[in-house]
């Protein structure tokens, strides 16, 4: 017995209507999957190609089954979410294009309950009156580092944004050549300080600036002193730079803030834990810097935020800036920041606990035991037109932390085998483990693909996936 979709075509045209292909079975079941409307939107999507196909080769022939193909895969397609997991084995840990830093599990928890119902983010429950958001982090964040008051913003360009609108509107900010700095993503320092309404007064040289650069700059139009830390670059040979501590002195004797911008920073002394060191919040603080400004996502461990501590008088202008509301976080942010932090207040587990802190801390031993247990796997996944070997390498901080310093780690190299060398085998072999459910995301170098395993720690997910690796080679 002929379809309707059959019998409609004869009747009128080469192609069924929207509601004939509705009633057709196979295309029901798509309705039950994926919901009328989208159906509806994807069956006129797809009869407006044929159409044009029609017009265009004068072809009266419709393929039913190729139709309803064409329609699951497309909305197969239009349902797989976008923003999905990946494996990073760049060798890079704060990779900004891949999320930074991974959450620990209790700050997972924290958000998720955030989430699924109503907390007190601006509500204080004792006195059962509105509250101040910023209340839930900003004493953990004192206690962390030392300073008077803190607050927090969406992330640390709008930290600094807001600091340099508050203290330095329509006067000067006064930035030594070399800390003018540039982040990813076109993000420049004397362009940040033009649309915070300040204007910059550059003093010193690229490569040194003295304090009394600083002295003769200050006068009754400055509004701050501003040093940035060069965190992504450094510059090495005849420098010289002028020491917090210098800076706040002299800040305090002319009575003008003096804010410093940390960049990634950090809570913790990663000398400790066997790590290059870095400026951390309570040294900037108790060398008396007035306001110090930092990420949240980066070696701190945390949600993306931009984190403001310092003295209460000056976070008090700070928060009273109308731009503190467009730039303030929510509560799932706030609820992974506080779980963040609270791991701090136990620090002979934090290596264990924050994920960041954990995969910086790996050693390399270990990294090369999971390069021999995944060999075999990865050499039958790739087959023999590609050889597999375990190689030493060096991993980065990244986010901008600490550029020069790289860690030993452990990778596993294929490339392909010699009788059949070239370059577009490897890109291939890239673009094939990019299409995997969980796209795997390395490096190419010198001729080979490079999966370094600082950042590996599901092996076994990533060894389940391997049998649907499809190469052309």
């Amino acid at each position: 017995m002929p379809s309707e979709v059959a019998a409609s075509s004869k009747a009128r045209s080469p192609l069924p209507s929207v509601d004939a292909l509705l009633r057709e079975p196979a295309i029901r079941g798509l309705v039950e999957r994926f919901g009328h409307t989208a159906v509806v939107g994807c069956l006129r999507e797809n009869l407006e190609q044929a159409r044009a196909a029609l017009r265009r080769d004068g072809e009266a022939h419709f393929a039913l089954e190729r139709f309803v193909a064409a329609c699951v895969a497309a909305m197969d397609r239009a349902a797989e979410r976008s923003l999905r997991p990946m494996f990073n084995l760049t060798g890079t840990v704060l990779h900004t294009n891949l999320g930074r830093a991974v959450l620990a599990e209790e700050a997972v928890a924290a958000a998720t309950e955030a989430m699924r119902g109503p907390v007190n983010l601006e509500f204080d429950v004792a006195a059962g009156k509105r509250g101040e958001r910023d209340e839930h982090v900003a004493g953990l964040i004192c206690r962390l580092t030392g300073a008077e008051a803190a607050t927090v913003v969406n992330n640390n360009a709008a930290a600094i944004f807001l600091v340099l609108n508050t203290l330095a509107a329509g006067r000067e900010a006064i930035v030594s050549r070399g800390e003018q700095i540039e982040i990813g993503g076109a993000f420049r320092l004397p362009d940040i300080m033009a649309r915070a309404g300040c204007r910059l007064r550059e003093i010193g040289t690229t490569n040194r600036t003295h304090l009394r650069d600083y002295e003769s700059a200050i006068g009754p139009d400055t509004g701050l002193l501003l040093k940035a830390h060069t965190s992504n670059y450094v510059v090495q040979g005849f420098v010289a730079s002028v020491d917090g501590r210098e800076l706040a002195a002299l800040a305090k004797e002319k009575a003008v803030p003096f804010v410093e911008d940390l960049g990634s920073g950090t809570l913790v002394d990663l000398e400790s834990y066997g790590l290059p060191h870095e400026p951390t919040a309570r040294e900037a603080i108790a060398a008396g810097v007035d306001v110090v400004t930092f990420s949240g996502d980066k070696l701190l461990g945390g949600p993306q935020a931009g984190i403001i501590v310092g003295r209460r008088r000056y976070l008090a202008e700070i928060n009273r800036n109308p731009l503190k509301r467009a730039l303030r976080v929510d509560k799932v942010r706030l609820a992974a920041l506080e779980a963040t932090l609270r791991l701090y207040l136990d620090p002979d587990r934090l290596a264990a606990r924050l994920p960041t802190l954990r995969l910086l801390c790996r050693p390399v031993a270990e990294l090369r035991a999971l390069a021999q247990s995944l060999l075999p796997a990865l050499e039958t996944a790739v087959g023999p037109a590609f050889a597999v070997s375990i190689v030493a390498c060096r991993s980065q901080i990244g986010s901008g932390a600490l550029p020069l310093e790289a860690m030993p780690s452990a990778a596993l190299r294929i490339e392909p085998s010699a009788a059949r060398a070239s370059g577009s085998l490897v890109a291939d072999l890239a673009a094939a483990f990019r299409r995997l459910a969980v796209p795997v995301i390395g490096r190419i170098e010198d001729g080979g693909l490079i999966f370094d395993l600082r950042c590996l720690e599901d092996a076994d997910g990533f060894a389940a996936q391997l049998s649907r690796l499809r190469v052309t080679a």
